[in-house]
Protein backbone atom coordinates (compact mmCIF):
# COMPACT_ATOMS: atom_id res chain seq x y z
CA UNK A 1 0.00 0.00 0.00
CA UNK A 2 1.39 3.29 -1.02
CA UNK A 3 1.19 6.33 1.82
CA UNK A 4 3.70 9.00 2.54
CA UNK A 5 4.52 9.67 5.90
CA UNK A 6 3.61 12.50 8.48
CA UNK A 7 4.58 15.45 9.23
CA UNK A 8 4.01 15.47 12.84
CA UNK A 9 7.63 16.32 15.05
CA UNK A 10 8.32 16.80 18.16
CA UNK A 11 10.61 20.40 18.25
CA UNK A 12 13.62 20.68 20.51
CA UNK A 13 15.12 24.18 18.98
CA UNK A 14 14.22 27.14 16.82
CA UNK A 15 16.68 25.04 14.28
CA UNK A 16 15.03 22.04 14.13
CA UNK A 17 11.55 23.56 13.77
CA UNK A 18 12.27 24.26 10.10
CA UNK A 19 14.16 21.46 9.06
CA UNK A 20 11.75 19.52 7.18
CA UNK A 21 12.16 15.92 4.73
CA UNK A 22 10.20 15.50 2.28
CA UNK A 23 7.93 12.92 3.23
CA UNK A 24 8.51 9.24 2.22
CA UNK A 25 6.45 7.09 0.10
CA UNK A 26 5.79 4.17 2.61
CA UNK A 27 6.74 1.72 -0.40
CA UNK A 28 8.57 -1.60 0.57
CA UNK A 29 10.94 -1.32 -2.94
CA UNK A 30 11.86 2.42 -1.96
CA UNK A 31 12.40 1.21 1.77
CA UNK A 32 14.56 -1.56 1.37
CA UNK A 33 16.59 0.88 -0.95
CA UNK A 34 17.23 3.23 1.71
CA UNK A 35 18.01 1.29 4.21
CA UNK A 36 20.51 -0.64 1.56
CA UNK A 37 21.81 2.85 1.16
CA UNK A 38 22.67 3.52 4.56
CA UNK A 39 24.53 -0.21 5.36
CA UNK A 40 21.99 -2.82 6.45
CA UNK A 41 23.08 -5.99 4.56
CA UNK A 42 21.19 -6.83 1.55
CA UNK A 43 20.00 -10.19 2.40
CA UNK A 44 16.78 -7.93 4.62
CA UNK A 45 14.29 -6.35 2.94
CA UNK A 46 10.75 -4.90 3.64
CA UNK A 47 7.66 -6.50 2.39
CA UNK A 48 4.27 -5.87 2.55
CA UNK A 49 1.55 -7.49 5.13
CA UNK A 50 -1.48 -7.56 3.53
CA UNK A 51 -3.62 -9.34 6.51
CA UNK A 52 -2.94 -9.72 10.47
CA UNK A 53 -5.16 -12.71 10.66
CA UNK A 54 -5.14 -14.69 7.38
CA UNK A 55 -2.46 -17.81 7.69
CA UNK A 56 -2.48 -17.76 3.79
CA UNK A 57 -1.56 -14.06 3.03
CA UNK A 58 0.91 -14.38 5.91
CA UNK A 59 2.36 -16.75 5.10
CA UNK A 60 3.93 -14.84 1.68
CA UNK A 61 5.93 -12.41 4.18
CA UNK A 62 9.49 -13.99 4.35
CA UNK A 63 10.28 -15.13 7.91
CA UNK A 64 11.31 -14.89 10.41
CA UNK A 65 10.63 -10.89 10.75
CA UNK A 66 12.58 -8.52 13.19
CA UNK A 67 10.44 -5.47 13.14
CA UNK A 68 7.43 -4.00 11.87
CA UNK A 69 6.08 -0.35 10.79
CA UNK A 70 2.93 0.60 11.29
CA UNK A 71 1.33 3.17 9.32
CA UNK A 72 -1.89 4.91 10.06
CA UNK A 73 -3.55 8.08 9.98
CA UNK A 74 -3.60 10.09 12.85
CA UNK A 75 -6.86 10.64 14.84
CA UNK A 76 -8.66 11.51 17.60
CA UNK A 77 -8.52 8.42 19.39
CA UNK A 78 -5.07 7.54 18.96
CA UNK A 79 -4.39 11.49 19.91
CA UNK A 80 -6.03 11.15 23.28
CA UNK A 81 -4.88 7.83 24.11
CA UNK A 82 -1.33 8.71 23.58
CA UNK A 83 -1.94 11.63 26.15
CA UNK A 84 -3.56 9.40 28.78
CA UNK A 85 -0.58 7.23 28.47
CA UNK A 86 2.66 9.56 28.22
CA UNK A 87 0.97 12.02 31.04
CA UNK A 88 2.14 9.81 33.85
CA UNK A 89 5.76 8.72 31.94
CA UNK A 90 8.94 10.68 32.21
CA UNK A 91 10.92 12.05 29.77
CA UNK A 92 13.19 9.20 28.81
CA UNK A 93 16.83 9.88 29.41
CA UNK A 94 18.71 6.47 28.60
CA UNK A 95 22.05 6.46 26.75
CA UNK A 96 25.11 4.02 26.90
CA UNK A 97 25.77 0.58 25.94
CA UNK A 98 23.20 -1.18 28.12
CA UNK A 99 20.15 0.59 26.42
CA UNK A 100 17.98 -2.55 25.43
CA UNK A 101 17.14 -0.53 22.71
CA UNK A 102 18.11 2.51 20.80
CA UNK A 103 15.17 5.16 20.84
CA UNK A 104 15.42 8.97 19.07
CA UNK A 105 13.17 11.46 19.61
CA UNK A 106 11.96 13.21 16.21
CA UNK A 107 12.91 16.79 15.89
CA UNK A 108 12.47 16.27 11.76
CA UNK A 109 9.13 17.26 10.29
CA UNK A 110 7.59 14.49 7.70
CA UNK A 111 10.94 12.05 8.89
CA UNK A 112 8.58 9.99 10.86
CA UNK A 113 9.04 7.12 8.36
CA UNK A 114 12.58 7.48 8.23
CA UNK A 115 12.67 7.49 12.31
CA UNK A 116 10.87 4.42 11.91
CA UNK A 117 13.04 2.55 9.71
CA UNK A 118 15.81 4.17 12.05
CA UNK A 119 14.40 2.12 15.28
CA UNK A 120 13.56 -0.81 13.50
CA UNK A 121 17.32 -1.69 11.54
CA UNK A 122 19.37 0.15 14.52
CA UNK A 123 17.37 -2.57 17.05
CA UNK A 124 17.41 -6.24 17.78
CA UNK A 125 18.93 -8.46 15.74
CA UNK A 126 18.64 -6.39 12.86
CA UNK A 127 21.71 -4.07 13.98
CA UNK A 128 24.10 -7.35 14.03
CA UNK A 129 23.41 -7.49 10.08
CA UNK A 130 24.59 -3.31 9.60
CA UNK A 131 27.81 -2.99 7.78
CA UNK A 132 30.99 -1.79 9.20
CA UNK A 133 31.60 1.59 8.42
CA UNK A 134 28.24 2.57 7.00
CA UNK A 135 26.26 5.34 7.31
CA UNK A 136 24.15 3.42 10.34
CA UNK A 137 26.83 2.05 12.38
CA UNK A 138 28.24 5.01 12.58
CA UNK A 139 25.25 6.32 13.66
CA UNK A 140 24.97 4.01 16.19
CA UNK A 141 28.59 4.77 17.38
CA UNK A 142 27.96 8.26 17.60
CA UNK A 143 24.46 8.17 19.31
CA UNK A 144 25.18 5.15 21.68
CA UNK A 145 26.91 7.76 24.91
CA UNK A 146 24.35 10.73 23.52
CA UNK A 147 21.27 11.72 25.88
CA UNK A 148 18.07 12.25 23.39
CA UNK A 149 17.93 15.27 23.21
CA UNK A 150 21.91 15.30 21.96
CA UNK A 151 20.78 11.92 19.46
CA UNK A 152 18.15 14.34 17.92
CA UNK A 153 20.85 17.22 17.08
CA UNK A 154 23.09 14.34 15.93
CA UNK A 155 20.25 13.43 13.56
CA UNK A 156 19.78 17.15 12.51
CA UNK A 157 23.32 17.61 11.33
CA UNK A 158 23.62 14.34 9.60
CA UNK A 159 24.80 14.99 5.99
CA UNK A 160 24.73 11.13 5.35
CA UNK A 161 20.93 10.83 6.31
CA UNK A 162 19.50 14.05 4.87
CA UNK A 163 20.90 12.53 1.32
CA UNK A 164 20.00 9.10 1.44
CA UNK A 165 16.40 10.44 2.70
CA UNK A 166 16.25 12.70 -0.43
CA UNK A 167 17.21 10.29 -2.95
CA UNK A 168 14.33 7.68 -1.23
CA UNK A 169 12.06 10.49 -1.44
CA UNK A 170 12.34 10.91 -5.06
CA UNK A 171 11.87 6.85 -6.09
CA UNK A 172 8.24 6.22 -5.11
CA UNK A 173 5.70 5.49 -7.75
CA UNK A 174 3.59 8.91 -6.96
CA UNK A 175 4.82 12.23 -6.85
CA UNK A 176 6.08 13.21 -3.07
CA UNK A 177 4.47 16.18 -1.51
CA UNK A 178 6.87 19.02 -0.83
CA UNK A 179 8.35 19.02 2.65
CA UNK A 180 6.55 21.88 3.94
CA UNK A 181 3.02 20.11 3.24
CA UNK A 182 1.72 18.17 6.26
CA UNK A 183 0.32 14.60 5.45
CA UNK A 184 -1.69 12.81 7.99
CA UNK A 185 -0.25 9.73 8.58
CA UNK A 186 2.02 8.49 11.21
CA UNK A 187 4.68 5.57 11.61
CA UNK A 188 5.55 3.53 14.37
CA UNK A 189 7.97 0.61 14.66
CA UNK A 190 7.67 -2.49 16.92
CA UNK A 191 10.99 -4.66 17.28
CA UNK A 192 11.81 -7.89 19.43
CA UNK A 193 14.93 -7.63 21.22
CA UNK A 194 17.26 -10.35 22.34
CA UNK A 195 16.02 -10.32 25.87
CA UNK A 196 12.54 -11.08 24.17
CA UNK A 197 10.71 -8.03 24.41
CA UNK A 198 8.54 -6.35 22.36
CA UNK A 199 9.55 -2.34 21.91
CA UNK A 200 7.14 -0.10 20.30
CA UNK A 201 9.55 2.88 18.88
CA UNK A 202 7.72 6.51 18.03
CA UNK A 203 10.17 9.54 18.22
CA UNK A 204 6.82 11.66 18.71
CA UNK A 205 6.57 9.61 22.18
CA UNK A 206 8.37 9.75 25.81
CA UNK A 207 10.28 7.47 24.95
CA UNK A 208 10.46 3.80 23.88
CA UNK A 209 7.33 1.57 25.21
CA UNK A 210 7.69 -2.22 26.38
CA UNK A 211 4.62 -4.09 25.35
CA UNK A 212 5.51 -7.22 26.89
CA UNK A 213 7.35 -10.79 26.32
CA UNK A 214 7.36 -13.01 23.34
CA UNK A 215 7.98 -16.51 23.10
CA UNK A 216 11.67 -17.89 22.43
CA UNK A 217 11.70 -18.32 18.56
CA UNK A 218 8.82 -15.77 18.32
CA UNK A 219 9.09 -13.11 15.75
CA UNK A 220 7.21 -9.80 15.16
CA UNK A 221 4.58 -11.19 13.39
CA UNK A 222 3.61 -13.92 15.39
CA UNK A 223 0.36 -13.95 17.03
CA UNK A 224 1.21 -12.73 20.33
CA UNK A 225 3.16 -9.53 18.62
CA UNK A 226 0.64 -8.71 16.63
CA UNK A 227 -1.88 -8.40 19.79
CA UNK A 228 0.53 -6.35 21.76
CA UNK A 229 1.54 -4.49 18.79
CA UNK A 230 -0.42 -3.35 15.45
CA UNK A 231 -4.05 -4.91 16.60
CA UNK A 232 -3.91 -3.11 19.67
CA UNK A 233 -3.71 0.22 17.71
CA UNK A 234 -6.47 -1.28 15.13
CA UNK A 235 -8.42 -2.20 17.86
CA UNK A 236 -8.52 0.86 19.37
CA UNK A 237 -9.57 2.64 16.48
CA UNK A 238 -12.35 0.32 15.60
CA UNK A 239 -14.02 1.06 19.03
CA UNK A 240 -13.72 4.77 18.72
CA UNK A 241 -15.97 4.60 15.46
CA UNK A 242 -14.07 6.58 13.28
CA UNK A 243 -14.82 5.39 10.02
CA UNK A 244 -12.58 3.60 7.22
CA UNK A 245 -9.64 2.07 8.92
CA UNK A 246 -6.97 2.32 7.22
CA UNK A 247 -3.34 1.35 7.81
CA UNK A 248 -0.58 -0.41 5.85
CA UNK A 249 2.00 -2.63 7.80
CA UNK A 250 5.40 -3.08 6.34
CA UNK A 251 7.75 -6.07 8.12
CA UNK A 252 11.20 -6.57 8.02
CA UNK A 253 12.74 -9.96 7.35
CA UNK A 254 15.05 -12.24 4.48
CA UNK A 255 15.19 -10.80 1.20
CA UNK A 256 13.05 -12.82 -1.36
CA UNK A 257 16.37 -12.06 -3.83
Amino acid sequence: MTTTSTGRAATSSDASKALRFVPLENNPEVMSSLVHKLGLSPEMSWHDVYSLDDPSLLAFVPRPAHALLLVFPTSSAYEKARYEEDKSLPDYGGRGPEEEVLWFKQTIGNACGLMGLLHAACNGMTRDLIAPSTPLSDLITDALPLDPISRSELLETSDNLATAHASAAAEGNTIAPSADERVDLHYVAFVKTAKNNLWELDGSRKGPLNRGKLEDGEDVLGEKALELGPKKFLKREAEAGGGELRFSLLALGPSLE
